[in-house]
């Protein structure tokens, strides 16, 4: 990881500066609801009728998910060809792994002559390879603490950073309700001359009715009310980021039909793993929250239907650089019983570690070393009506995706 942004623009001058070329732009930051937000808008503007390209990161099983056009993948041939024409300078400028995929999206949509690119950013916003970008629309999405080591210490800075999208040609859009991190977020507005869009300040939203794979609300924006629009998601928390969702279609010119269209067909831009429900019987829930404010949203979402099921099984695995005590505290509430993993990253905490601390924490613990043999222990305890959870990292939620396509 190596913040900056010389190279990854030397790498698009590689394939004719194309970021100029992606039609209208949406660039989504935030620490949490960055990939809901960006799908829900790319599902929108394609139900629009709008040649729609949507970036988003980290892949779950394979890496053409990153970049997608009206929902497909870039074909691997593609990968390839791109990667043939800019090789010589991804080595001669040492860079990095997420430059180099940015530079081949971005590529690969100028190709395609795309309407409109819905961008998530990787990691914060002023130095992330995704701000070469000149957006028509910026979102931030939330603030938390997260990568702290990078991003800073405090909201505020953590703002600042994700802040640095906003340009001067920018309409802003927030969900960020913390003092102390909009102040960063209308003051970089400010600066720039921009308008700022807030939920709950310009936009009101009711829950009627959720369930797993299943939530229905009502909206009502300066523009228009829109009464029980429905998403395929699981979780109330959802709600602020679709709402961002509409009120940038709103901007947009695209009507309700469409809006409604979009919402309810979210999963066709390859959105994943968001307490995704993947099994029935018992019901498996896939979710990658891995911090501790994703990890709140994830046990609230659950403790307003836990009454369904007779218990709740939870398979955790977590990268090294999070807070895991403060997000297995959030797990607590549901009374769950948890099987620990490694996952497949070099920065996993091992299941042993985690285990033990999940015990401190009065738990009731099972430890294993891979995915497989806890997702398959679990499977084995779960009656038909119970829950199994899994969360607490993408490379869990991708080696899980994995499992089940070779294991049905």
């Amino acid at each position: 990881m190596k913040p900056g942004l010389d190279r990854v623009r030397r790498l698009l001058d590689v394939f004719g500066s194309p970021q100029e070329r992606l039609g209208t732009i949406v660039h989504v930051a935030g620490t949490n609801g960055k990939g809901t937000t960006a799908s829900a808008i790319a599902a929108i503007f394609q139900a629009a009728g709008k040649k729609t390209a949507l970036y988003t990161s980290p892949h779950l099983v394979d890496f053409t998910e990153r970049m997608r056009i009206d929902g497909f993948p870039i074909a691997p041939e593609r990968v390839a060809a791109y990667c043939s024409v800019m090789k010589d300078a991804v080595v001669s400028l040492q860079a990095t792994f997420f430059e180099a995929t940015t530079a081949l999206a971005f590529a690969w949509f100028a190709d395609e002559s795309v309407d409109a690119a819905v961008i998530e950013t990787g990691m914060g916003g002023r130095l992330d390879a995704t701000n070469v970008v000149q957006s028509d629309y910026a979102l931030i999405t939330s603030i938390g603490l997260d990568h702290t080591a990078w991003l800073g210490a405090s909201l505020s800075l953590i703002a600042r950073e994700k802040a640095a999208i906003i340009n001067v040609n920018s309409r802003v859009f927030t969900a960020v309700t913390d003092s102390e991190a909009l102040s960063e977020i209308v003051r970089a507005a400010e600066l720039n001359r921009v308008p700022l869009f807030r939920t709950g300040k310009d936009a009101a939203v009711t829950v009627q009715r959720q369930e797993p794979g299943m939530l229905e609300f009502s909206l009502s924006t300066p523009v228009r009310d829109y009464p029980r629009l429905q998403a395929p998601l699981t979780g109330a928390f959802h709600t602020s980021n679709l709402a961002l969702a509409v009120m940038v279609a709103e901007q947009a010119g695209i009507g309700e039909a469409a809006v409604r269209k979009g919402l309810a067909d979210m999963l066709l831009t390859g959105y994943r793993a968001r307490l995704e429900k993947i099994g029935s019987r018992p019901d498996i829930l896939l979710d990658v929250s891995h911090n501790a404010d994703g990890m709140k949203k994830t046990a609230e979402a659950i403790s307003s239907f836990r009454s369904r099921y007779h218990r709740v099984y939870v398979l955790i695995g977590l990268s090294s650089d999070k807070d895991a005590r403060a997000v297995v505290r959030h797990l607590l509430s549901l009374e769950a019983r948890f099987a620990v993993v490694t996952i497949p990253s070099e920065r996993s905490i091992p299941s042993g570690e985690l285990g033990a601390l999940l015990q401190e924490e009065g738990a009731w613990v099972s430890v294993f070393e891979t995915p497989e043999e806890g997702f398959d222990d679990l499977r084995r305890r779960a009656g038909t009506d119970d829950l199994i959870l899994v969360t607490g990292s993408f490379f869990l939620a991708g080696e899980i995706l994995r499992l089940k396509r070779l294991h049905p």
